[in-house]
């Protein structure tokens, strides 16, 4: 039999034999398998990752492969028919010009000269990404029958329904779309939600990347203030009722750059507020599975708990894969989706079919888990020893909050209020950055991540971009240096 379609026939015939196990039933080991079916052990592995990634088998290293347990009962659908209003209702506003400012997102994507430690970095270092994983769930992809043709627009099935799984909730396959990076995802929710001229709510301090791309569409960043349990509900409140904005990007799981997340009491105050607003909450979900070992249960998505369509929410392999594995999911409920849909297929067509079988892949192996896990344990470990060495070399430098997922710290500068202490005045951020650079660390001034005045100087330092722990520990070293040439 051949190779490739022998792959589909076992995963169907396993397919039809599951309701011989109970949930949570283990099924025949790969070796019986291979010798009932005469098929090769590759093929027994790609037909159980195959059920894998449709929902059906769990598969547990050392232990076999297991019948997944039935997801919990659909919740009742909402009422999307408010959208119909917000859609429609553009009031008339002033042109803002599209500028496009992309030094706030290369600050995280250049690579810096040799010998320079990488504390700017927005990405994962090589050494932390699953690159063998990757390399071997391409190959495997590149031979699937039909991987080199056009995909469906929205996405292959199998890995929509991944992604629906992920966002949890009444979310299904129906209302996700494969999308080119969060980034991509994020641009056409903007452009779909709010029409140029517009304002939209978002969180400060906040991505310099989304505020980037709401500039170039046209659209007026309008800052609500975020403390460590997320965004400030009666400031977002009184934001909606000042501006009549219809759009609020938030970031409630490890906010970007301050690592906060919404607190529980405020989830549903933030999607009452949106939905009396007749407006929409994009959930930009970037590092859910950036988590870190010591973090307790995560929050669920703020989709998950949305039936009325007020939330477009936005999910991202890349952060824990690569930046080069550009595959999001974009999920909405309702008459946006079809807004979305059209102006994803209108910008880009479709993401590239063998990227997305790569994917699947990826995520349907034993490899995906195990990378996981490494990543959180990895990530605490190099949180914990630049939090510590802060506290111990320099810590004039203030870092409010330790978030147990992300990347990256949030440090705020000394107030310029005279003294030596005034060189960390408006010009505090430009001059450390630089005294830092001079010393061989490269580090992302705060003052990109504010749409408005900021309240004081501040440093995003990020702990993934570098090698390991070792020059986690020189970086700091370099920068207790600049400290003192800045000072």
């Amino acid at each position: 039999m051949h190779e490739r379609s022998s792959v589909g026939e076992l995963a169907e015939q396993l397919r039809r034999e599951l309701d011989c196990y109970s949930p949570g039933g283990k099924l025949p080991s790969s070796r019986a398998l291979v010798e009932r079916f005469r098929v090769s052990p590759v093929t027994v592995s790609r037909a159980l990752a195959q059920l894998s990634a449709e929902g059906l088998v769990v598969t547990r290293p050392g232990a076999g492969a297991f019948r997944a347990r039935p997801h919990a009962v659909a919740e009742p659908a909402g009422d999307t028919s408010w959208q119909e209003v917000a859609l429609s209702a553009d009031g008339v506003a002033e042109l803002v010009p599209r500028t496009v400012d992309a030094s706030g997102v290369t600050v995280s994507l250049t690579t810096p000269p040799p010998g320079v430690l990488e504390f700017n970095g927005g990405y994962p270092h090589p050494s932390l990404q699953p690159e063998r994983a990757m390399a071997a769930a391409l190959a495997r992809a590149g031979r699937r029958p039909g991987a080199w043709g056009r995909p469906p627009l929205d996405g292959l099935p199998e890995l929509r329904e991944w992604f629906a799984r992920g966002i949890g909730g009444a979310v299904t396959a129906a209302e996700v779309l494969i999308a080119a990076g969060g980034q991509a995802a994020l641009a056409t929710a903007l452009r779909a939600l709010a029409p140029p001229g517009a304002p939209v709510l978002v969180e400060s301090p906040t991505y310099p990347g989304m505020l980037a791309l709401a500039r170039a569409a046209g659209l007026r960043p309008v800052p609500v203030p975020v403390d460590p349990d997320g965004v400030r509900p009666d400031l977002l409140a009184d934001a909606f009722r000042a501006t009549g904005a219809r759009v609020f990007v938030c970031q409630p799981l490890f906010q970007n750059p301050t690592g906060a997340v919404l607190a529980p009491d405020r989830r549903a105050e933030v999607l009452r507020i949106a939905r009396a607003a007749g407006a929409f909450v994009i959930e930009d979900d970037f590092v859910r599975r950036l988590v870190h070992a010591d973090s307790g249960p995560l929050p669920r998505t703020l989709a998950a708990d949305d039936p009325d369509g007020v939330v477009v929410h936005v999910g991202s392999l890349t952060k824990a894969t690569s930046p080069s594995f550009r595959v999001a999911a974009l999920a909405a409920r309702g008459p946006v989706l079809e807004r979305l849909r059209a102006i994803q297929v209108v910008d880009s067509f479709f993401v590239p079919r063998p990227l997305q079988e790569a994917a699947l892949e990826l995520v349907g192996s034993p490899a995906w888990p195990r990378h996981l896990r490494a990543l959180s344990a990895e990530l605490k470990t190099r949180r914990t020893t630049m939090a510590t060495e802060l506290a111990l070399h320099l810590p004039e430098l203030a870092l409010p909050h330790i978030p147990s997922g992300g990347y990256h710290l949030w440090l705020r500068l000394p107030d310029g209020a005279g003294g030596a202490s005034q060189a960390f005045g408006s010009g505090g951020e430009s001059a450390l950055t630089a005294a830092a650079l001079r010393n061989g660390v490269a580090l992302t001034p705060g003052r990109p991540y504010f749409s408005a005045e900021p309240p004081a100087g501040h440093l995003r330092l990020s702990f993934a971009a570098v090698a390991g722990v070792g020059e986690i520990t020189e970086g700091i070293r370099r920068l207790r240096v600049a400290c003192d040439e800045a000072l």
